[in-house]
C-alpha cells in the first residue's frame, strides 16, 4: 500500500512579522526560511514544516508554485507531551494568550484551543486523539 505523511502544511496571515514572532517566540518553532513578501517556513520535526503566508501574496500567479490561499481563519493542531500540559497553560498565560477552550475527549486526550495573530485556531494535544 502507498503511504502518505504530512510534510507541510499552511497557515495563513497578513501581519508577517507578528507570525514570525508568535511562532517563533511562543510555540517555539524554528523558522529556517524566508519567501520574503510572501511568506516563511517553520520546523515543526525532524519530518514536517508549518508555512506561514500572507494570504494576499500568496494567491498572486508565482513563477514556481501554484498560486493558493484561504478566506477566514484556519486551524492547526500540535502534538504535545501530557506532562507539559501545566507548562502550557502558564506559557499562554504569560503572554496574554487566552486558551478559548480546553476539551478533555473520549480518549483522555486533552486539548487546549487559542488563537494566533491571524485568528488561526491553534490546537495543543496531550495524548492520544485519534487512535490507530
Amino acid at each position: 500500500m502507498l503511504q502518505v505523511k504530512i510534510h507541510e502544511t499552511c497557515l495563513y496571515g497578513p501581519d508577517l512579522a507578528a507570525m514570525e514572532r508568535f511562532y517563533t517566540n511562543i510555540i517555539g518553532l524554528l523558522k529556517v526560511s524566508s519567501m520574503s513578501p510572501r511568506g516563511f517556513t517553520l520546523r515543526v520535526n525532524d519530518s514536517s514544516v508549518l508555512l506561514i503566508f500572507d494570504p494576499a501574496e500568496s494567491a498572486r500567479p508565482h513563477s514556481e508554485v501554484p498560486a493558493h490561499g484561504a478566506i477566514g481563519p484556519g486551524h492547526c493542531g500540535f502534538s504535545i507531551d501530557p506532562a507539559d500540559l501545566a507548562a502550557w497553560r502558564s506559557r499562554l498565560a504569560q503572554h496574554n494568550i487566552p486558551i478559548e477552550r480546553e476539551i478533555t475527549w473520549p480518549t483522555g486526550a486533552i486539548s487546549l484551543y487559542f488563537r494566533d495573530p491571524a485568528n488561526n485556531s491553534i490546537e495543543l494535544i496531550a495524548g492520544e486523539l485519534w487512535p490507530a
